[in-house]
């Protein structure tokens, strides 16, 4: 695979802090300079598709490096502070959290045994199509959010 467990991770972690940013600054423009709603609507679906995408990166790597559950579901948790994904990030590299390559072969451990182990494996051996198969599912729940309408409800 052309990017490793660290180097995804980290790219995205980066791209999440940089959306809140848009997000914020879209804000602040439309609330706080009585602007067009145009720059919320941009952020906010950046963000969103983001916010997504980190989510489901944080739980393959953190599978993939063999996280507790207690540190991915952390990782997921960073998404929701605004610019948190940083410094875990930075956390979990420094404590050797992220060394390491995708793993392809099943081990002896149960994990790697159990369905959503044995589907990851064959998916991590085939890097185009887990890919191919994300950005399809990213984009279809950002889909089905997108109907749904923005948190809160519409907004005039």
């Amino acid at each position: 695979m052309r990017f490793s467990p660290r180097t995804l991770y980290r790219q995205v972690s980066i791209a999440e802090a940089i959306t809140w940013t848009l997000l914020i600054g879209g804000m602040i423009l439309t609330y706080g300079f009585d602007a067009a709603p145009l720059p919320v609507k941009i952020g906010g679906f950046l963000h969103g598709l983001v916010f997504l995408t980190y989510g489901a990166t944080a739980i393959i790597v953190g599978w993939n490096q063999r996280w507790s559950a207690k540190q991915t579901a952390a990782a997921v948790g960073t998404a929701i502070i605004p610019w948190a994904t940083i410094p875990f990030d930075h956390s979990i590299d420094r404590r050797g959290l992220l060394d390491g390559e995708w793993r392809t072969a099943a081990t002896e451990r149960p994990e790697d045994r159990g369905a959503f182990g044995s589907l990851m494996l064959w998916f991590l051996a085939r890097p185009v199509l887990f890919f191919t198969t994300m950005i399809v599912g990213i984009a279809m729940v950002m889909g089905v959010l997108l109907f749904l309408g923005p948190p809160g409800g519409p907004r005039n």
